[in-house]
C-alpha cells in the first residue's frame, strides 16, 4: 500500500510540475499553427545556405510533432524548397517547439530549456549543410504520385476527411475571406481549438507513457543505478541506436528524459535522446528516401547522430566544469507556482484529453 501511495504521489507531482507550462505551450503553439500559413514557409526555403538557416529558425518554434511534420515538409519540397532546407526543417521542427521548451523548463530546469532549442537549431543547420554536399538524386516517386496525397503515418487522399480530425497530419484550417478583425478572431479561436483537440491528441499518449516512466524511475530506481554506464560517448551511441526507430514527440520525450536523469544517466545522454528521438522515426526516414533519395537519408542520419552526440558531450562537459547540478534545478525550478494553479492546469489538460468530455465543450 505504501508503494502504491508513493507511485501515485510521484505521478501527480510530476504531472502538476509539467501541466502549467504544457498548457501555456499548447496555447502558444495553437495560435502559431493558425496564424502562420504553410505557404509562407515554402516561399523562403529555396536554394542556398541562408535557406537552411531560415528553415531551422522557422521550424524550431512550430507546433508539429515527428509525424505531423512529414506532410508539411513533403509539401515544402514539392513547392520548391531545396533538399538541404527541407532536411533542416525536418530536424528543427520536431526536436523543439514552444510546447517542448515550456515543459523542459518545468521538468528539467532553465539550463536545459535554453540549451535544448539552441542545440536543435544548430543541429538542423549542420544536418542541412551536410545534406547540401550530396548530389541531386531522382526521387523514387513518379509525377502521378506527386499529385496524390503523401502516405505517411496518417492516411491517403481518400481519407482526407479523417485527417481533419487527426492531430498527426492535420493542417491549419482554411478560413473564408472576412473582415480583418473577424478573420483574426476566427483564426485565434481555431488555433485554441486546434491546441485542445488535434495537438493534445497528438501528444497525450506519449506524455502519459513518459510520466509513468518517470514515476517508476523516481519511485524505484536510485540515482546511482545507471551512473556507471549513463555517461560518455558509448552511452550516447547506445541512446542514438535506441532513439532512431522510435516515434516520440519533443514534448513527450521530456518526462522520459527526466526519468533517465533521475535514474543516473547524464543530462548530455538524456539530451541525445531528446534530439534523436523526435527527429527520426521509420515514417520520416521512409519519406526522406522516397522524396529526396538515399544519399540525403544517409546524410540526414549522420548529421543528427553527430550533432546529438556532440551537443550531449558538450553539455556534460560544461556542467561538470562549472559544477552545475541539473537534478537540483529539476527539483526546485518551479516552487513559485501555487499548488492550486498546477492542479487546475492538470485537470484542464486531462479533461481536454478525453474526447467525450471535450465534445460537451465543443472542442471535439
Amino acid at each position: 500500500m505504501d508503494t502504491i501511495n508513493q507511485l501515485l504521489n510521484n505521478f501527480f507531482a510530476l504531472a502538476n510540475e509539467a501541466s502549467p507550462w504544457l498548457l501555456l505551450g499548447l496555447i502558444i503553439a495553437g495560435l502559431m499553427k493558425s496564424l502562420v500559413p504553410t505557404k509562407i514557409l515554402s516561399k523562403h526555403l529555396g536554394q542556398g545556405n541562408f535557406a537552411i538557416v531560415k528553415a531551422a529558425l522557422i521550424g524550431a518554434p512550430l507546433p508539429l510533432c515527428s509525424c505531423g511534420v512529414i506532410p508539411v515538409a513533403t509539401q515544402l519540397k514539392r513547392s520548391g524548397a531545396s533538399a538541404p532546407a527541407t532536411s533542416a526543417f525536418l530536424v528543427a521542427t520536431p526536436e523543439t517547439g514552444v510546447d517542448s521548451v515550456s515543459v523542459s523548463y518545468a521538468l528539467l530546469g532553465p539550463i536545459m530549456a535554453i540549451y535544448r532549442p539552441f542545440a536543435a537549431i544548430l543541429s538542423a543547420i549542420f544536418t542541412g549543410l551536410l545534406v547540401s554536399t550530396s548530389k541531386p538524386e531522382v526521387a523514387e516517386n513518379t509525377s502521378a504520385e506527386k499529385t496524390s496525397a503523401v502516405k505517411t503515418c496518417c492516411a491517403s487522399k481518400e481519407e482526407a476527411s479523417e485527417e481533419k480530425q487527426s492531430g498527426c497530419c492535420a493542417t491549419a484550417p482554411q478560413i473564408e475571406a472576412n473582415s480583418p478583425s473577424k478573420l483574426f478572431l476566427q483564426k485565434t479561436l481555431q488555433g485554441i481549438k486546434y491546441a485542445f483537440s488535434q495537438l493534445i491528441d497528438d501528444l497525450i499518449i506519449w506524455l502519459l507513457i513518459g510520466l509513468i516512466f518517470a514515476t517508476l524511475v523516481r519511485t524505484f530506481l536510485p540515482m546511482e543505478f545507471l551512473l556507471e554506464y549513463g555517461s560518455g560517448v558509448i552511452a550516447m551511441v547506445i541512446m542514438i541506436a535506441i532513439s532512431i526507430p522510435m516515434y516520440i514527440c519533443a514534448t513527450a520525450s521530456t518526462p522520459i528524459a527526466a526519468g533517465f536523469i533521475l535514474a543516473g544517466i547524464s543530462p548530455g545522454t538524456a539530451l541525445v535522446f531528446m534530439m534523436a528521438g523526435p527527429a527520426t522515426n521509420i515514417s520520416t526516414l521512409g519519406v526522406i528516401k522516397k522524396e529526396m533519395g538515399s544519399a540525403v537519408l544517409v546524410r540526414y542520419l549522420v548529421g543528427i547522430s553527430i550533432s546529438a552526440i556532440s551537443f550531449g558531450y558538450l553539455l556534460d562537459l560544461v556542467l561538470s566544469r562549472y559544477g552545475i547540478n541539473i537534478v537540483e534545478q529539476m527539483n526546485h525550478s518551479h516552487e513559485m507556482l501555487p499548488n492550486w494553479l498546477a492542479i487546475s492546469c492538470t485537470l484542464l489538460i486531462a479533461t481536454m484529453a478525453i474526447k467525450p468530455l471535450r465534445k460537451h465543450l465543443n472542442f471535439a
